[in-house]
Protein backbone atom coordinates (compact mmCIF):
# COMPACT_ATOMS: atom_id res chain seq x y z
CA UNK A 1 0.00 0.00 0.00
CA UNK A 2 1.28 3.66 -1.64
CA UNK A 3 1.82 6.14 1.41
CA UNK A 4 -0.66 7.91 -0.16
CA UNK A 5 -2.86 5.22 0.44
CA UNK A 6 -2.07 4.73 3.88
CA UNK A 7 -2.25 8.00 4.65
CA UNK A 8 -6.40 8.02 3.02
CA UNK A 9 -6.82 4.98 5.33
CA UNK A 10 -5.85 7.00 8.61
CA UNK A 11 -8.13 10.18 7.05
CA UNK A 12 -10.98 7.55 7.43
CA UNK A 13 -10.39 6.70 11.00
CA UNK A 14 -10.28 10.26 12.15
CA UNK A 15 -12.38 11.67 14.36
CA UNK A 16 -13.95 15.19 13.39
CA UNK A 17 -17.12 15.52 14.80
CA UNK A 18 -16.87 19.38 15.36
CA UNK A 19 -15.19 20.43 12.25
CA UNK A 20 -15.75 17.59 10.09
CA UNK A 21 -12.29 18.54 8.93
CA UNK A 22 -10.67 14.71 8.69
CA UNK A 23 -6.89 14.58 8.02
CA UNK A 24 -4.96 11.67 8.17
CA UNK A 25 -1.53 11.28 7.30
CA UNK A 26 1.50 8.23 6.88
CA UNK A 27 4.96 9.40 8.05
CA UNK A 28 7.82 7.50 6.75
CA UNK A 29 11.16 6.54 8.80
CA UNK A 30 14.54 6.70 7.88
CA UNK A 31 14.50 3.00 8.36
CA UNK A 32 11.00 2.40 5.62
CA UNK A 33 8.90 1.89 8.60
CA UNK A 34 5.48 3.58 8.36
CA UNK A 35 3.47 5.09 11.32
CA UNK A 36 -0.20 6.53 10.48
CA UNK A 37 -2.32 9.49 12.57
CA UNK A 38 -5.36 11.04 12.14
CA UNK A 39 -6.89 14.04 13.92
CA UNK A 40 -8.54 13.32 16.79
CA UNK A 41 -11.15 16.32 18.07
CA UNK A 42 -12.10 17.25 21.68
CA UNK A 43 -15.01 19.31 23.04
CA UNK A 44 -12.35 21.42 24.62
CA UNK A 45 -10.59 22.51 21.44
CA UNK A 46 -7.33 22.36 22.66
CA UNK A 47 -7.06 18.84 23.47
CA UNK A 48 -7.08 18.15 19.99
CA UNK A 49 -4.56 16.57 17.98
CA UNK A 50 -3.56 16.98 14.62
CA UNK A 51 -2.98 14.14 12.50
CA UNK A 52 1.35 14.77 11.79
CA UNK A 53 1.63 14.72 15.83
CA UNK A 54 0.17 11.73 16.37
CA UNK A 55 1.78 10.02 13.83
CA UNK A 56 5.44 11.50 14.95
CA UNK A 57 4.64 10.50 18.30
CA UNK A 58 3.59 7.16 17.95
CA UNK A 59 6.72 6.68 16.13
CA UNK A 60 8.53 8.50 18.49
CA UNK A 61 7.34 6.37 21.39
CA UNK A 62 8.22 3.18 19.44
CA UNK A 63 12.12 4.44 19.90
CA UNK A 64 12.38 6.33 16.17
CA UNK A 65 14.08 9.96 16.13
CA UNK A 66 14.86 10.34 11.99
CA UNK A 67 12.10 10.49 9.71
CA UNK A 68 12.12 10.40 5.25
CA UNK A 69 9.20 12.23 4.33
CA UNK A 70 5.05 12.31 5.45
CA UNK A 71 2.11 12.41 3.41
CA UNK A 72 -0.91 14.52 4.73
CA UNK A 73 -4.50 13.96 3.49
CA UNK A 74 -7.63 15.87 3.68
CA UNK A 75 -10.62 16.28 1.17
CA UNK A 76 -9.83 20.61 1.00
CA UNK A 77 -10.10 21.33 -2.80
CA UNK A 78 -6.33 22.97 -2.65
CA UNK A 79 -4.15 20.68 0.07
CA UNK A 80 -3.73 21.47 3.22
CA UNK A 81 -0.08 22.57 4.94
CA UNK A 82 0.31 21.11 8.11
CA UNK A 83 -0.54 23.86 11.19
CA UNK A 84 2.18 26.09 13.03
CA UNK A 85 1.87 23.49 16.15
CA UNK A 86 2.72 20.25 13.47
CA UNK A 87 5.40 22.08 11.57
CA UNK A 88 7.44 22.90 15.45
CA UNK A 89 6.61 19.07 15.93
CA UNK A 90 8.14 17.65 12.74
CA UNK A 91 11.07 20.46 13.01
CA UNK A 92 12.01 18.69 16.36
CA UNK A 93 13.10 15.71 14.32
CA UNK A 94 12.98 16.27 10.84
CA UNK A 95 16.04 17.39 9.20
CA UNK A 96 15.27 20.76 6.53
CA UNK A 97 15.16 18.31 3.50
CA UNK A 98 12.54 16.25 5.34
CA UNK A 99 9.89 15.81 2.04
CA UNK A 100 6.40 16.85 2.44
CA UNK A 101 3.82 15.34 0.25
CA UNK A 102 0.35 16.94 0.98
CA UNK A 103 -3.20 15.62 -0.89
CA UNK A 104 -6.63 17.07 -1.28
CA UNK A 105 -9.44 16.73 -3.00
CA UNK A 106 -9.39 14.80 -6.35
CA UNK A 107 -5.30 13.56 -5.30
CA UNK A 108 -4.49 17.18 -6.24
CA UNK A 109 -1.14 17.10 -4.74
CA UNK A 110 1.74 19.71 -3.43
CA UNK A 111 5.09 18.90 -2.38
CA UNK A 112 7.54 20.62 -0.41
CA UNK A 113 10.52 20.00 1.70
CA UNK A 114 10.32 21.48 5.22
CA UNK A 115 12.74 24.17 4.83
CA UNK A 116 10.27 25.57 2.70
CA UNK A 117 7.53 25.15 5.09
CA UNK A 118 9.55 26.55 8.49
CA UNK A 119 12.07 28.39 7.74
CA UNK A 120 13.61 29.30 10.99
CA UNK A 121 12.86 26.41 13.08
CA UNK A 122 13.35 26.61 17.08
CA UNK A 123 15.05 23.77 18.09
CA UNK A 124 18.12 22.96 20.19
CA UNK A 125 21.06 25.16 18.58
CA UNK A 126 18.37 28.02 19.65
CA UNK A 127 18.62 26.57 23.23
CA UNK A 128 22.34 28.06 23.16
Amino acid sequence: MSLIDQARSAQRAAYAPYSNYKVGCALETVDGSVYTGCNIENASYGATLCAERVAVFKAVSDGHRHFRRIVVATDATSPATPCGLCRQVLGEFCEADFEVILCGANEQQRRFILADLFPHPFNQSSLT
